[in-house]
């Protein structure tokens, strides 16, 4: 069990206290796919963009676990699931990579903006025929004298149509070789860059994604993250951070419905009784409270372990199934609590159950997560 102190605790207090300005007209938003611009200002005036950075870079310098736990906080406070989704996005797509591998002249150049939600940032991994295959991505990036000469396509990045800058994967060596891949800072008006519309979806709607083309877009050497060919490395260390970022929100997003629901529960009436008297109803909260505890429980336990310095290869898996799989289910048992207004776009809770299916497919699917467990136990 975690033990947060006051400081911890005050962070947090503060993002959930801006919760109700957050989750304004979160509805009607999610409708027309509307990036929160208000949204993403307040945010940065809780100086939340900077959690895990350092200082020196104008960052809060707080650890892995705290800034998990605040954005729990986010999660729990705020109903728009796509600001909350953009804002771990950004953190972790160009924060993280830029502090642990980045060089003094590209923090220096970047990752003040970055804690400060200046600019938007994104990273560009997948491709249109690649999938979760990352190790067979087409886009190639040549040296041709102090530039890399970037060529190729990426899809589904969140954030895509509103960032500034990317983070973008590309393939430096033969393929299918892990020392193949190099991680490139690529400003949104490079010459040779189009970003694409914003491309629509079943649920995150307000986080918006869309594809990038590269035609003979030359990138300054210089903005290489860590050093060519360690762009596998970089994006294993990113992933972990995605995972226990990302769907520790979820976790928040659970809590709060959990708590939505035996509210409801308690004093809507049907035949006579509250509904939560009734044992159909009470299983569904019941299994909504062991899916929101497991996966809070592995999240927290896994970032220690990586904290620690630990393999965490396997525990990432299960955290990611337990929590992305998790919120599917709390999220259809909402609906089904709520019965016909859960069915309905007012309460938000539809919105909920749409939101929650994007977790079992992006960070890596969930078949793909199982693949990976049954090969780490020798299957």
């Amino acid at each position: 069990m975690m033990v947060w102190n006051e400081d911890q605790r005050a962070l947090r207090a503060a993002i959930e206290e801006l919760g109700d300005l957050l989750s304004k007209e979160h509805v009607e938003r999610d409708a027309g796919a509307e990036f929160p611009v208000e949204g993403w200002a307040r945010v940065r005036e809780t100086g939340l963009f900077g959690l895990p950075f350092d200082p020196a870079w104008g960052g809060l310098g707080q650890d892995l676990l705290t800034t998990m736990y605040v954005l729990e906080g986010l999660g729990y406070g705020c109903r728009d699931g796509g600001l909350s989704f953009s804002v771990s996005t950004h953190m972790v797509s160009t924060g993280v990579p830029l502090q642990r591998f980045g060089s003094p002249a590209l923090k220096d150049r970047y990752l003040r903006r970055v804690c400060d939600g200046s600019v938007i940032g994104a990273h560009a991994i997948t491709e249109p025929e690649g999938g979760s295959d990352v190790m067979a991505m087409r886009t190639s990036a040549v040296l041709d004298g102090d530039a890399y000469v970037l060529n190729g396509a990426k899809s589904f990045v969140s954030n895509g149509p509103v960032a500034d800058v990317f983070v973008v994967y590309a393939r430096t060596g033969r393929r299918g070789s892990p020392a193949a891949i190099t991680a490139l800072l690529v400003d949104r008006d490079t010459p040779g860059l189009t970003v694409g519309r914003p491309v629509a979806k079943m649920g995150l709607r307000t986080s918006p994604l869309c594809e990038l083309f590269f035609d003979d877009c030359r990138v300054p050497a210089a903005n290489v993250v860590g050093s060519p060919g360690a762009g596998f490395l970089i994006m294993d260390h990113v992933m972990k951070w995605e995972i226990l970022c990302s769907f520790i929100i979820n976790v928040g997003e659970m809590q709060h419905r959990l708590e939505r629901c035996a509210g409801y529960a308690r004093t809507r009436t049907q035949f006579g009784r509250p509904i939560g008297a009734y044992q159909s109803i009470a299983n569904k909260i019941v299994e909504m409270k062991i899916v929101t505890d497991t996966a809070r429980k592995w999240l927290y336990d896994t970032a220690a372990k990586l904290r620690d310095g630990e393999n965490v290869t396997v525990d990432i898996a299960i955290s990611k199934l337990l929590a992305s799989e998790g919120n599917v289910t709390s999220a259809l048992a909402a609906v089904q609590v709520f019965g016909g207004y859960g069915y309905t776009a007012e309460y938000g809770l539809e919105k909920d159950l749409r939101n929650a299916v994007g977790g079992t497919i992006y960070s890596g699917t969930s078949d793909i997560q199982r693949q990976r467990i049954a090969s780490m136990i020798g299957l």
